[in-house]
């Protein structure tokens, strides 16, 4: 293991916080929740993360039961322009991506521990398609032929900094209390108004580091 590999995972970390849906549904909470708020929002959170991470150990699995042929594939020159070519795509696309796109944020109907759940795996779902920051991380570690005592605990560190916004964001609430209602109402608004944009950086970003990890094979 790289230092080279732990930044840039670590840098795919931070930037898959930005996805707005996890923060979106804890500022809901946060503000629509008076009683048993701290455990219905670390039920939600940690059905969040034990499904990224399951999916996770799945693709890893998976990955290095494939990885002889895939690191034969991916030498292909045919192969490292396809996926030059959809690092290309994605990153044009960022640019025309709508940012003032309004998302409604999922709200839950009922605030019981088994629609909790349900919910984080909803949004797991839903969410995890567009999941490209945390896809590109596991095919790094897989590529890197990173034994499991190593990729496990990275994969784990991956998932408990993808819900740390929300974990701080609710620590912030707990200490301050009232005071943070209104910059909880103002960042409801801008995670409405701008998760268009979260996603076109991430879209960007991620089309690059496919461009640049495909140059040598082309």
């Amino acid at each position: 293991m790289t230092n080279e590999l732990l930044i840039t995972v670590g840098g795919l970390a931070l930037l898959d916080t930005l996805s707005p849906a996890t923060l979106g549904v804890t500022v809901y909470l946060l503000l629509t929740e008076k009683e048993r708020l701290s455990s219905r929002l670390m039920i939600y959170l940690a059905t969040v993360a034990a499904f990224y991470f399951s999916v996770g150990i799945a693709l890893m699995l998976g990955l290095d039961a494939l990885l002889p042929a895939m690191s034969s594939i991916l030498e292909n020159r045919t192969v490292s322009w396809g996926l030059f070519i959809i690092g290309a795509i994605l990153f044009i696309a960022s640019f025309y991506y709508p940012k003032s796109k309004k998302t409604s944020v999922h709200r839950p109907k009922s605030k019981s521990i088994a629609s909790m759940i349900a919910l984080g795996f909803t949004t797991s779902l839903i969410e995890v398609g567009t999941a490209f920051p945390y896809f590109a991380a596991i095919g790094l570690m897989s590529t890197h032929h990173l034994p499991m005592f190593q990729w496990l605990p990275m994969l784990a560190g991956y998932n408990v900094v993808m819900v740390l916004p929300p974990l701080i964001v609710f620590a912030l609430h707990v200490l301050l209390g009232r005071v943070m209602q209104r910059p909880l109402e103002k960042l409801q608004t801008y995670i409405s108004k701008h998760s268009g944009s979260a996603i076109s950086w991430i879209m960007c970003i991620v089309g690059l580091i496919l461009i640049f990890n495909t140059l040598d094979y082309l």
